[in-house]
This record gives structure tokens, sequence and C-alpha cells, in this order.
């Protein structure tokens, strides 16, 4: 049981002094109880004194592993994260995968050879000291997205909040990798969570993807962060249906492409690319836009509510995003393109 000293200044008169009124501090000590600890304390194991003893994280993978159990690893004390999970009465459902079925990955061995060998290279040991070593963009680009792409580009879905803003209880493992691009400058390529400026966004971009022969698929961007009166809905500013194999230009489209457009004082919003891989040939008669649509209650969508239309049809298999904030080309836009609401002008 540990004792502390704690201080408190009393004030006492002092009448023996033979001055009236006379006052003076004086300190008086306490005494009081500090209850132990329930359990163990956080780190008490380590010696903070001989920190050159502890395990080295050999690689960022293990270290990922060693946090992740750490973070799930039940404890005494009463968290932030526990109030939370307190509060949140969906916590610990399961989420449901509505992906492709995934895939297992294909040379995993053969590359884990090829690793050992180059590893015994001196050649490549002395190049990549001398710092002459000379590798190919493209063959890495591509192994990578045969390989590791989709875990990848699901783990920052997952950072950014698309699952839960549009698709509420699930989530998809993006097979399919989407190669976008707004021009012909690499600046401009999409990638997750990019950053790009409404000016380099103002008109459609270049798409393209692997896509097998005969097959249909779906393309959409929406914004679940943009709209002006209901923060659970969105604003879809491009959706394209029975597109056939990769071409998105000989594709159907439901809505016509309309740049970014964030308010002003709003922050960076999320500009989010799905593709769904079709069964067969979609009417999409009731998801049709008006030619051009640019009233924004025409605008006003719901990725999960279209998905729950067409479920039966279409599987979601590719996904990308990027981050956009206002520029002056929004305060054009809003005055000479898009078409606000009653509410809104008024």
């Amino acid at each position: 049981m540990a004792l502390q000293w704690v201080t408190v200044p009393a004030l006492r008169v002092v009448t023996d002094l033979g001055v009236s009124n006379a006052r003076r501090f004086a300190t008086t000590a306490f005494l009081c109880r500090r209850a132990p600890p329930l359990g163990p304390m956080p780190n008490e194991d380590i010696d903070v004194e001989n920190l050159e003893s502890l395990t080295k994280y050999r690689s960022y993978t293990r270290y990922l592993r060693k946090a992740e159990e750490a973070k799930n690893k039940p404890v005494w004390w009463k968290t932030y994260r526990y109030h939370e999970e307190k509060a949140d009465p969906e916590h610990g459902v399961k989420l449901v995968d509505i992906g492709l079925p995934c895939c297992q990955i294909r040379g995993v061995r053969e590359r884990k050879n090829k690793i050992q060998e180059n590893k015994k290279n001196a050649e490549l040991e002395k190049a990549c000291r001398l710092r002459t070593l000379k590798i190919q963009q493209d063959q890495v680009q591509k192994a990578w997205e045969k390989t590791s792409a989709p875990y990848h580009i699901k783990r920052l879905a997952e950072h950014y909040g698309v699952f839960k803003d549009l698709f509420p209880m699930a989530y998809f493992l993006p097979q399919v990798t989407l190669h976008i691009r707004y021009s012909q400058d690499k600046s401009s390529q999409v990638y997750c969570g990019k950053q790009l400026t409404p000016t380099e966004t103002a008109s459609a971009p270049q798409i393209s993807f692997d896509a097998e022969e005969g097959s249909l698929w779906t393309l959409l961007l929406t914004c679940p962060d943009e709209h002006l009166q209901d923060t659970e809905a969105e604003y879809v500013h491009w959706l394209v249906g029975n597109v056939p194999g990769g071409a998105v230009h000989a594709g159907e489209e439901l809505c016509h492409y309309l740049p970014p457009f964030p308010a002003k004082g709003t922050g960076f919003h999320r500009y989010i690319f799905v593709l769904f891989k079709q069964e067969c040939l979609i009417d999409f008669k009731e998801d049709i836009r008006p030619s051009p649509c640019h009233s924004l209650v025409d605008r006003t969508f719901k990725t999960v509510d279209f998905y729950r239309k067409h479920q039966d049809q279409m599987t979601p298999a590719g996904l990308a995003l990027f981050q956009c904030q206002w520029d002056e080309s929004v305060t054009n836009t809003f005055h000479n393109t898009l078409i606000c609401p009653l509410s809104l002008q008024t």
C-alpha cells in the first residue's frame, strides 16, 4: 500500500503573539492512501535502463501483427475504445463479404525462392550498395497488381471509411485494378487517396482495366461527403452501365460526368470509383438521369440502394478514390452549371 504526502495550506489566526488580526499561513500535512492498480500496467515488464535487450522487429509485417495482437488484447482499464464500442449497437457484428470469390495468389513459392536467390547474389548486393541497381518499375507494378494490390487497396479503403459509408456492414476485395488518368501527365493519375484539384478533374478521365472478352461491367463515381442537405446521401458524378470488356466509352452512360464541386471551407472530399462486374445485360431504365443532368436533386444517390436493386446481377470488383478540395473552378460550376434546390437558393 503506497503512501503519498499531500501538503495543504491552512490559514490559522495567531493569538499568542499579542498582535490583533495577525494572520499567517501554515502548512499541514495529511497522509492519504492510493489504491493499487487492478492489474498490470502497460509496459511495466520493460527494463527502461536496458532497451538494447528488447527484441527487434525484423519486418514491418511482424510489427503490424504484434501491434494488432496488442490492440485486441483485453485490458482491465476502461479505454475510449471501450466507451465507443459500448455506445455502438453494431459493434462486433460480422461484416459480409459481397465481392468476388477470393483467389489464392499464384507463384508465392516461386517468388520466395527468387528472393532467396537474389539475397545470395553478390553482384546484386554490390549494385544495391553502390546504388547502381536499376529496377523496371513497370514490371514491379504488374507484379504488385497480381499479388498484393487487392489487399493494399482494401486496407486503404477501410482507412478512408469507404465501406462504412458506401456499403454499411459489408466489404469486398478489389480484385480488378483500375487505371485512371485525367490527362497524359502522370501527376493526374488516380491512386488510392491521392489529392487532385477540381480543375485537374474537370473532364471525364481515361479508364482501363483487365477484362475478359464478352464480359459486362458497371462503373460508378460518387462522393459521400458532398451532399448539401442530407449527410447520409451522395451525389453521383458518373455512372456507366453495360460496359463491354474494358471499353468504358462504349458503355451505356446513365449519368454523364460532372466534375467535383466541394464547397469552400469543407476540407477534402472523397471521390470514389466503384467497378461492378455484371452477370448479364441489365436494364437500367430506372437509373437513367436526364441528359444533361445539372440538377442536384436528380444526382442525389445512395450506392447501397443502387447495389441492393441490382445485387443479383452485379458484384463489386474494383475500387479507386481520390481527394479534392475547393478551388476557383468550383465557383464557376455552382454559378453556371449546377441547378440547386430552391431551399438552397433562398
